[in-house]
This record gives structure tokens, C-alpha cells and sequence, in this order.
């Protein structure tokens, strides 16, 4: 049985990105009661906040739920990792902190579907809103707001010579990605405030947990939605060992990401009919859509041999990381504030294309290298990775219940490069950055590319080695989409709300519609910011004029 249930205005499931923004606004409002439920633990740990404490997070998995995709042919039968983020702060405690808006496109496009108030101009506002920009208020680009963004200011000749190389190649330089142009080279902007990771959590939940309205429960593992007469109600959980319930006075609200709230709904009984009728889950509401629809971003990484040791390997003997490490958690300065990063280029992979379709990050430094100590372990092989994005995938993942037991994780069939327009994408892209990296003003700093090689020319060769190693680069999305009247396969509507459910909207990664071009932090926190005000029927502000 249930422990006895406690009521609230609103209980918000899921303290990852878009959780912590609808925590930390509806709060905003002293008459409102919320309830925030994670199902992982508090943010404490230190390689949380440390900004080169990302890779340490991605290799072991640390603060993840574990997530695998089922194997597929088309990656040669390997389960490629899901990485998402379990605990306060959800994936902005453990992804890379870049911040990508996306195209202006991608959301003329959500318009152009019908959902008319999800326009560039629309939501422009609301992303100048979420801003701290380093470089001041402008048409494009906001200050005061609660996420710091800065340019990543990691030292490396290696990233001019990268950037010349594209220069000299007739790509275009992007002074700002994320304002009026989106293609061609420039500096990664990041989410790094004073030194230190500003994830969802730093920037939108701490400044609120000193409210009396908001409760957060961590360790609570949302596993039904309460639903009554086509009404939720609220959300039974496990904490502890016991079942609980939280009851939901105004609506309860889906943060839990693109894999846990399709879960949950299907779990609750909302999704198709035959197959819960297959684990003998009731049916509560008709929605075959939900689940469906899974995109995500597919990367593939060069990798090469440094003619002589960068920065990077310098700064790894164990001695000198071990104080920068202390330096970066304490004071938020030095070698450990930052990440071996800083360039990044959208292109295109054809010339008739009217968007980018591929991102390009340089990672200066070879992946996966660890601190130093000679005698006793002598330095690696120094070398730095191109890492190709594809951004706009036509191929389309589902996911799906294993069982009706709320721990065991859902099914995740990611369906990569399910289509040729997908393959060519990933091989032109490839075919791009391997270009790049023989430019004459890369040839100081390469000294050979180990991966995939001299020999991979061909397109049979390239497909044999985008099957081997590609993987995601975690910016899946889509698995509840947010549709116009109209669309039968949409699972939200354009104000988030689940159809035919009363009380009850998704907000988070889940709802997107269709492809981002570039990585989706910054837009989930966008989406989370309107939603608050459609949630508390504040007026949006007035569309920007660009």
C-alpha cells in the first residue's frame, strides 16, 4: 500500500533541465505549492562542477541511467550507449556544456507544421531570457538571465590552425552561431559560469530551494501517473523501498526526458492499445504515437597523431592536474576550467543544401587519456579527434516497454542510418573533416590520421567504418511530439498538454518535433521557459523583430 499521499499545485516529474527551469519559475509564484521528483541523487559530486570533469563523467558513466539502444545492423549489431544524465540537473550535470540553439529553420519549420506560436520569432524572446551572454545584450542574444554562457577559452594553437584550415577551404567564420548566422567556423560556446558548470540545476533550481513552496525528493522513482476519469491527478513513486503518491491540485508535468516520459506514459497506460494490452497494462488513453518518433544526432570521429605534445598532455602530469583539478573546483580558475575544446563549424554536406546539416568539433587532446607520472606511468600518445555530426537524421527510432515493472528499463531501437540519405550525410561529412585535418595549415599538427586511415577511401571502406564506430552524440529528441489540431500523430499539443488526458503535459526533449542543428541543452531550457509561462497563463512576450 501507499504511504499516505501529500498534495501540492503542481508535481513536476524529472530535475533535468527542463524540470529545474518549471521548479525554479513556478516558484517564482509564493501561491503555489510544487513537488520536483528525481530519481537520482543530489549534485554534489565534484567532477559535476569541474568543467574538465566531463570526460571523467562520459567514461564512467557516473550519474546515468545506464541506457543502452538495442543492437542494430547498422552500426554492426553493437548496443551503442545512451548516456542520460540521473541526477539534479539531469544531462546538464553530465553533458559537454556546449550551448546550441539550433538553426533559425528548425523552428520556422515547427511553424510551418502548424504550430504557429514555436517560430523563430516566437521563441527568440525566451532564449534571450535564459541568457547570461558574456558579450552584452543585443538583438539576438540576452543578459541577466539565469544560464551563463561564455566562449570556451581552453589555449591551443592547434584550434587557429583548424579554423585557418577551414578559412582557407571557402567555408565561411561565424563571429556567433547562435545569433544571425549559423554556419561556417567559429569558438563553441559553453555553459561555464566563474570556472565552474552551469547546469539547469546552478542556474534555474539552487536559487530557488530556499522557497517554502517548492519540495524536492530526490531518489524517487516516478513509476504511474495517476489518472482518473481522463484526468491526472498525480504521481505514484518509490522512495525508499515504499510506494508513495503526490497529489496534483492544478496538473502534473512530464520533465523525465525523451526515454522516461514515454516510459512513464506508456507505463500509465497512455499509448498503443495492443501493446499494452500485451503486458496487461489498462489502457487510459489511445495514443500509438507515443514513443514513436525517436531522432538523434549520429557522430563519427577522426582521429590523428600529434606531431609534438600540445598543452594538454603538459598539463595531465599527475602533480599538475591534481592541483588544477583543486584549483578549477575551488576557485573556478586555471588549466581544469575548462575543456580541450573551442572550435566548431557548421557546414554543409552538399552545396544545393539550403541549412547546415554537419557539425565538426575539435577535441584537442586524444580521447580518453588519463593523468601521468613518470617513473611509475609514463605520458600517452599525444594526439586530437575531429568529431562529424550529423544533425538533420531522416532515420527514426522508437521506444518501447520491456515489461510493465517500472525498474526495468524501456527497449531503445535508435534505427541509425536507416536511410542512404542518411549514410551519404555521415560519409560527406567525413569525407569533409578528413579534408580539414590534410589542409597545409593543419600539417604542424598532425602528424598522421590513425582513424579510420590512409587506406579507408573508397565508399564501401567509409561505410565499413562509420558501422564500426559511430555512435551517438546524446541529442535524441521526438519521442512525445508536439503536433498542430490536427495531427493524429502527435502526442502533445502546441501548449504541451497530452492529448486527451486532462491535467497533464510533457515538458522536456521528448516533445520536440523534428531535428535541432546542434546540440539541444539550450532548447530544452527554451521549451521549459515558455512552457512556464503558458503553465502560469502569463502573456508570451512580443515575437522578436529579426
Amino acid at each position: 500500500m501507499p504511504s499516505a499521499a501529500k498534495g501540492y499545485d503542481y508535481v513536476i516529474v524529472g530535475a533535468g533541465s527542463a524540470g529545474c527551469v518549471l521548479a525554479g519559475r513556478l516558484t517564482e509564484d509564493p501561491a503555489v505549492k510544487v513537488l520536483l521528483l528525481e530519481a537520482g541523487g543530489w549534485d554534489r559530486d565534484p567532477w559535476i562542477h569541474i568543467p574538465l570533469g566531463w570526460g571523467q563523467i562520459l567514461q564512467k558513466r557516473l550519474h546515468d541511467w545506464m541506457y543502452f539502444a538495442e543492437p542494430e545492423p547498422s552500426v554492426d549489431g553493437r548496443a551503442v550507449e545512451c548516456a542520460r544524465g540521473k541526477v539534479v540537473g539531469g544531462s546538464s550535470s553530465t553533458n559537454a556544456m556546449a550551448y546550441v540553439r539550433g538553426h533559425r529553420s528548425d523552428y520556422d519549420a515547427w511553424a510551418a507544421a502548424g504550430l504557429a506560436d514555436w517560430s523563430y520569432r516566437q521563441v527568440l524572446p525566451y532564449f534571450r531570457r535564459q541568457e547570461n551572454w558574456e558579450d552584452g545584450p543585443s538583438t539576438y542574444r540576452g543578459t541577466g538571465g539565469p544560464l551563463a554562457v561564455q566562449r570556451c577559452r581552453y589555449a591551443d594553437p592547434l584550434l587557429e590552425g583548424f579554423t585557418e584550415a577551414g578559412l582557407a577551404s571557402g567555408y565561411p567564420s561565424t563571429d556567433d552561431y547562435n545569433a544571425e548566422r549559423q554556419e561556417g567556423f567559429g569558438t563553441l560556446q559553453m555553459t561555464i559560469r566563474n570556472g565552474r558548470r552551469c547546469s539547469a540545476a546552478t542556474a534555474y533550481l539552487r536559487p530557488a530551494l530556499a522557497r517554502p513552496n517548492l519540495t524536492v525528493e530526490v531518489r524517487a522513482l516516478a513509476t504511474r501517473i495517476v489518472v482518473e476519469r481522463g484526468r491526472a491527478q498525480g504521481i505514484e513513486y518509490l522512495q525508499d523501498g515504499r510506494r508513495r503518491v503526490a497529489y496534483a491540485e492544478r496538473e502534473v508535468l512530464l520533465a523525465g526526458g525523451v526515454i522516461n516520459s514515454p516510459q512513464l506514459l506508456l507505463l500509465s497506460g497512455i499509448g498503443d492499445p495492443a501493446a499494452l494490452d500485451a503486458l496487461g497494462i489498462p489502457v487510459v488513453g489511445d495514443l500509438p504515437a507515443v514513443g514513436r518518433n525517436l531522432q538523434d544526432h549520429v557522430s563519427v570521429v577522426t582521429l590523428y597523431a600529434r606531431t609534438e605534445p600540445g598543452p594538454f598532455r603538459r598539463a595531465m602530469r599527475l602533480d599538475r592536474i591534481a592541483l588544477s583539478l583543486g584549483n578549477a573546483y575551488l576557485f573556478g580558475k586555471g588549466f581544469a576550467a575548462d575543456v580541450p575544446g573551442g572550435t566548431v563549424a557548421f557546414v554543409k554536406s552538399r552545396e544545393d543544401l539550403p541549412v547546415p546539416d554537419i557539425q565538426i568539433l575539435l577535441t584537442a587532446a586524444p580521447l580518453g587519456a588519463g593523468p601521468y607520472l613518470p617513473p611509475f606511468k609514463q605520458p600517452f600518445a599525444d594526439g586530437f579527434a575531429c568529431r562529424m555530426v550529423m544533425t538533420r537524421p531522416e532515420s527514426r527510432g522508437v521506444v518501447s516497454l520491456a515489461s510493465a515493472d517500472p525498474t526495468v528499463a524501456p527497449r531503445i531501437r535508435q534505427n541509425f542510418l536507416a536511410t542512404e540519405g542518411d549514410r551519404r550525410a555521415v560519409r560527406d561529412g567525413l569525407r569533409i573533416t578528413r579534408q580539414l585535418g590534410r589542409h597545409p595549415a593543419m600539417q604542424r599538427f598532425a602528424a598522421a590520421e590513425l582513424a579510420p586511415g590512409a587506406a579507408c577511401v573508397d565508399d564501401e571502406a567509409l561505410n565499413a567504418f562509420i558501422r564500426r564506430t559511430a555512435i551517438t552524440l546524446h541529442h535524441p529528441l521526438g519521442t512525445c511530439r508536439m503536433g498542430a489540431a490536427r495531427d493524429e500523430n502527435a502526442v502533445v499539443d502546441a501548449a504541451l498538454h497530452v492529448r486527451g488526458i486532462e491535467r497533464l503535459r510533457v515538458v522536456d526533449a521528448s516533445v520536440i518535433p523534428g531535428a535541432i542543428g546542434g546540440n539541444i541543452n539550450g532548447p530544452v531550457i527554451m521549451i521549459a521557459e515558455k512552457a512556464a509561462d503558458l503553465i502560469r497563463g502569463r502573456d508570451a512576450p512580443a515575437p522578436a523583430s529579426v
